[in-house]
């Protein structure tokens, strides 16, 4: 009975809805094709005593690791929160059922600079390269200009995923500390705060800034793990996809410089 009224408000979208989708992000972020940003969070959980060390983040305290995907309204359309604090966001992923139905996500490629580029999302150097997700060029001092545009552009965007957890951990401050019931039922409780925020944000309900402020300081205790890059190969066709965004991106709008 809870999943599926949470699967009321968490769902993936329709043709139709990707494609506003991914208008709204093209006339915000000028990236095009776009329909969702993906992340990850670690929410405090109270972890079993048998298995205490799997749920120990690289922060060093305990969590369920909450991916989710976010579109350009910081609405969820996907998450996953099953996973334990120790694991990478790249494996975390895999274990998903996003990754799973992958091939399943709504279709409608349009050709740029001479290669087919269906809709993806945007992830951060912790996840995989692939045709439906794309992610920064590595850093460093050999990127070409165009490259090193092409990554600020795609950071730009992804805030949109980060503004989202911080409206969600805004409203529900249960995700902000430790929580004493059993840990079983701390991806259901996740869940049920996604949905929720899913509802309020559909509904206009106002933020308060003053709430933003103080989940910095409350996360100022459980300080999130810094993501670890992701350093397996990278598929021809998802660089080849990247390569056509990142050249698009250079004829059509200004170059742009990370800032140091």
């Amino acid at each position: 009975m809870v999943e599926s009224a949470i699967h009321n408000f968490i769902k993936v979208p329709t043709l139709e809805e990707a494609k506003t989708t991914a208008r709204h992000f093209k006339d915000k972020f000028h990236l095009p094709q776009v329909v969702g940003c993906i992340d990850g969070t670690h929410i405090p959980i109270l972890p079993p005593s048998d298995g205490y060390k799997d749920f120990v983040n690289r922060k060093g305290w305990p969590s369920y690791v909450l991916q989710a995907v976010v579109d350009n309204a910081y609405c969820f359309w996907n998450i996953n929160c099953k996973m334990p604090g120790s694991a990478h966001d790249a494996n975390v992923l895999r274990q998903s059922t996003l990754f799973e139905k992958a091939h399943q996500l709504p279709k409608d490629p349009i050709k740029i600079d001479g290669t087919e580029v269906d809709f993806f999302l945007l992830g951060d150097p912790a996840y995989p390269l692939m045709d439906w997700l794309m992610k920064a060029h590595i850093s460093s001092p050999r990127l070409t200009p165009e490259q090193e545009s092409f990554n600020v552009y795609l950071s730009a965007a992804r805030t949109t995923v980060e503004v989202a957890f911080g409206r969600l951990k805004s409203r529900w401050r249960v995700l902000l500390k430790r929580s004493d019931f059993h840990y079983t039922l701390s991806p259901y409780v996740i869940a049920t705060c996604c949905a929720l925020h899913n509802f309020c944000e559909r509904e206009n309900e106002p933020m308060i800034p003053a709430w933003t402020e103080e989940v910095g300081m409350l996360e100022q205790v459980h300080a999130q793990p810094a993501a670890r890059p992701h350093s397996a190969a990278e598929a021809s066709g998802a660089q080849r996809i990247r390569q056509a965004l990142t050249t698009y991106m250079a004829a059509h709008h200004p170059l742009r410089h990370r800032e140091l």
